[in-house]
């Protein structure tokens, strides 16, 4: 990236960062608006009230985005394929096409279970 460009790439970033927090925050008060008073009869908020609304929840629930947890679940992911990975690695090759087998046929939901491959008959001649 050009050096004379970076300037106009951090005004660009800040306005489009601002612009998406302002979308944000207005779809987000007109829906409250909207539906809270009516449904629960509840208070009517103001564009500020309704970004510190979003600032609140996303510091108690997360979202918007990668947080610091999605690394944590990153890692998880990672030592269960290796650990699967070792362990499959010490089955003999009948064990894990027998294993895979079991697999597919058992786990997951109903609708994206495979059916199991049918063994060829033999005719007796």
């Amino acid at each position: 990236m050009n050096r004379s460009f970076r300037p106009l790439f951090g005004l660009k970033f800040i306005l489009l960062g601002g612009l998406f927090v302002a979308v944000i925050g207005f779809v987000t008060m007109t829906l409250w608006n909207r539906l809270v008073p009516e449904l629960f009869n509840g208070p009517i908020i103001n564009f500020w009230q309704t970004l510190g609304l979003l600032v609140l929840s996303r510091i108690l629930f997360g979202g918007w985005g990668r947080g610091g947890r999605s690394g944590a679940w990153a890692r998880r992911r990672k030592m269960m394929r290796e650990k699967m990975e070792s362990r499959m690695a010490s089955l003999s090759p009948e064990e894990q096409e027998k294993f895979r087998q079991k697999m597919r046929a058992t786990c997951g939901p109903a609708w994206m279970r495979r059916p199991a491959p049918e063994e060829p008959q033999q005719v007796s001649v």
